[in-house]
Parts: C-alpha cells; sequence; structure tokens
C-alpha cells in the first residue's frame, strides 16, 4: 500500500479524536464554562451539524480543485477549527467552533476516500479505504482513551491543542507524502449533482443511514448498559468502550478485505452479523465477560460495511464520485442520530437498558433487507444495461459493475 495512505489515516487519527472525545469530557467543559451537562452536549450537535453541512458545501465548492490541494486544505481548516475550540472563551464562542471543525469532516473523508482509491491498484480500493479509515478506528482505541484521561487530569483546552498538533502534522504530511493528484476531466458540479440521479446510489444511502443506525443505538448507551446491567465499575467503562475501538479496527480491516472478493455480499453479510450480535448481545449483556466480548463483536460488526459502503457509493458514482462520497458521512452523522433517537424512545418507554440493542438489531435487520433489495435489482438490470451501452461509455459502465461486485 502507498505511504501516502498513512499521511490520510494520521488526519482521519485526529478527526476522530476530536469528535468522540468531547462526549468524555462533556463535565469538565460544562464546569469550565459554567452551563450544565445537557447544554454542553449541544457541543457534540454542533459538529454533527457542521459535518451535514459541510460535506455538500465544501466538497461543491473544492469541484475544480486538484484532490491533493483540497484535502491540504481541509485538513489545515479542521486544524485551525480545533485551535479555536481551544481558546474559546466561552460557550458560544466555542460552539462555534466545534461548527467549524466539523465543516471539513464529511467533504475530508470523501475527498480522501477517492484519493485513497485512486492511489491503490483496482483489485485493492476497498482495502485502500479501510487503511485510511482505520485512523479513526484506533483514535477509538488509543485517542479518545488518552485525550479523555489529557482533558481530566490537565483540562479540555490542553486535549484540544494535542489535537492541533496531531491535526497540524497530518496536514504536513499530506501536502508531503500524498502526490499530485490532478482534478478529474470535466469536472463540474452539475456532473457531481447529476450522480445523485441513480436510484442505487440512494439505496446505498439509505442503508447507510437506517442499518448503521443500528450500531449507533448501542453506541449510544453503551456505558448505563455496561454499569447497570452487566454490572462493571463506572471506572471500568472506558477500558470495555476501548474495546469497541478494537472490533471497530477489527471489522475496519476486515471488510476492506471482504469488499475486494465480492463487494454486495460484504455489505449483506456486516448487517446480517451485527443484527444477529446486538440482538444476542441483548442476553450476553448480563455477565461481564460476555460483555466484553460481545463489545468487540458489534464494533467489528458495525464497522465492516463502512469501506464496503463507502467502495459502493464511489462505483456507483464512478463518473463524478466526490461529493456521492462525501454525503455518506453526512449518512453516517444522521445514522448517528436516528439510532440514538430510537434506542432513546425504547429507554423512554421503560423497555429497559437492553431494548436499545433490540433497536440496533431491528435497524440492521432493515439495512440487509435494503442492501439486499438493492443487490437483486442491481443484477436483474445489468444485462439489459450492459447490452444498452456502446463504446466508451459502455465499458466504463462494465468496468464500473464488475469493480462493485454486482453478481457475485
Amino acid at each position: 500500500m502507498p505511504v501516502a495512505l498513512l499521511a490520510l489515516a494520521l488526519t482521519a487519527f485526529a478527526i476522530g479524536t476530536t469528535e468522540f472525545a468531547a462526549m468524555g469530557l462533556l463535565p469538565q467543559i460544562a464546569d469550565s464554562l459554567h452551563v450544565s451537562i445537557p447544554q454542553a452536549g449541544w457541543l457534540i450537535s454542533a459538529y454533527a451539524i457542521g459535518v451535514v453541512l459541510g460535506a455538500p458545501l465544501l466538497t461543491a465548492a473544492a469541484t475544480r480543485l486538484p484532490r491533493k490541494t483540497t484535502l491540504v486544505a481541509l485538513a489545515g481548516l479542521f486544524t485551525v477549527g480545533n485551535l479555536l475550540c481551544a481558546l474559546a472563551p466561552n460557550f458560544w464562542s466555542l460552539a462555534a467552533a466545534r461548527l467549524v471543525t466539523g465543516l471539513p469532516h464529511g467533504a475530508f473523508f470523501g475527498a480522501g476516500a477517492v484519493a485513497a482509491a485512486e492511489l491503490a491498484a483496482p483489485h485493492l480500493r476497498a482495502r485502500a479505504l479501510s487503511v485510511m479509515f482505520a485512523g479513526l478506528t484506533v483514535a477509538n482505541i488509543v485517542g479518545v482513551p488518552a485525550a479523555t484521561l489529557l482533558g481530566q487530569d490537565l483540562g479540555w483546552r490542553v486535549t484540544m491543542l494535542v489535537v492541533v498538533a496531531i491535526g497540524g502534522l497530518g496536514t504536513l504530511a499530506i501536502a508531503r507524502l500524498v502526490p499530485h493528484l490532478p482534478k478529474p476531466e470535466q469536472a463540474s458540479l452539475r456532473r457531481e449533482l447529476g450522480t445523485f440521479r441513480s436510484g442505487q446510489l440512494w439505496l446505498a444511502l439509505t442503508t447507510v443511514i437506517l442499518g448503521c443506525g443500528g450500531f449507533f443505538a448501542c453506541y449510544s448507551y453503551i456505558a448505563p448498559l455496561l454499569t447497570h446491567v452487566s454490572g462493571f465499575a463506572p471506572g471500568s467503562v472506558t477500558l470495555v468502550l476501548a474495546l469497541f475501538g478494537v472490533g471497530m479496527t477489527l471489522g475496519n480491516a476486515l471488510g476492506g478485505w471482504a469488499a475486494d472478493r465480492a463487494l454486495r455480499p460484504a455489505v449483506c453479510g456486516s448487517f446480517l452479523l451485527l443484527g444477529l450480535t446486538l440482538a444476542a448481545f441483548a442476553f450476553t449483556a448480563r455477565a461481564e465477560w460476555s460483555a466484553a466480548l460481545t463489545v468487540v463483536l458489534v464494533g467489528c460488526f458495525g464497522f465492516a460495511a463502512v469501506p464496503a459502503l463507502q467502495t459502493l457509493v464511489m462505483r456507483k458514482a464512478h463518473s463524478a464520485p466526490t461529493l456521492a462520497s462525501a454525503t455518506v458521512q453526512g449518512a453516517f452523522n444522521l445514522a448517528n442520530a436516528q439510532g440514538a433517537y430510537f434506542g432513546g424512545l425504547a429507554l423512554a418507554a421503560g423497555l429497559g437498558w437492553t431494548s436499545p440493542l433490540l433497536v440496533g438489531a431491528a435497524l440492521a435487520g432493515l439495512g440487509l433487507v435494503i442492501s439486499g433489495t438493492a443487490w437483486a435489482v442491481d443484477r436483474d438490470e445489468r444485462p439489459s444495461r450492459t447490452v444498452s451501452s456502446s463504446g466508451a461509455a459502455g465499458a466504463v459502465a462494465a468496468a464500473a459493475d464488475q469493480d462493485a461486485g454486482i453478481g457475485r
């Protein structure tokens, strides 16, 4: 794999750390800025809003720029956003800075995913994506726990400054290691928007929002589940949460490998295994050892779908994949929001701490149904589409379908 992928992974590590570390530092932030913890929770929402808004807007603005220039600019904006967070004098300025920090998130992963695919051989593209996303998963093993402990001991502003340093290193690494990647031929916003006429692309995005919501329905309420049902001491929860990161890292690598071999089965298999594991978690959560093991499996199967779905979206938007790829990050944030929402409804209804797990299993099941339907429809349409194609356009479409693993 090209060493340039490590530069992308380093920046992804910084992004993952700053996104999730805020959750563990809410008490410190609330105390420092004299607000309640629920109000401090708006900082998480501000970041998510930034991701959803920034993914299409910044990607559209950078349509005509070379990919390397785009990546350096987005990584630099992320670094500046974290610096503004560290220097924020009050809550509202911090909230604004968090929104700014979230703006480049989706656009970076969108452009980075396309760049990673361009840097790798055609049969290794999904694995190249998994290398970049490994930075995000490793952040949950090392970055988030370390940032939380550092913030608790030295203050949350110190954590932000450390992320600034990592983001700065990532920006320099991209500038130094990523080769020149020219802008796509005939690049235009109209061409990028035109890819959204694809029904298969919308099915893929719907799969992300619903199916991946199953993972977040579990993850959002994992801490009280571990303490109230599994019997873990509050001080042990951070270590158990690190197991999620271990599982996510394993799933990321496994999902990239499986997607390169057979993309559609990799997507469907991930949601099938995630749904079964979440349903089993409702029973295994009652003992510490089985809960810890299941946490690893949930992280693994939940994140195995990520490189596969990202690759699928890029293949379905192969003529102009950057905006579609960035939109996937907004879809993941919507999955986060709706998974947490429906899991919260189950808790509010008095169904118990394990109820979000069953909600998550149901959402993963929906993801399986949608992805399976999309696969079946695609296989039915492929012969007619291939027959109607001609010349270079037909060759491009056929190659894209073959790369996507359709029919495998």
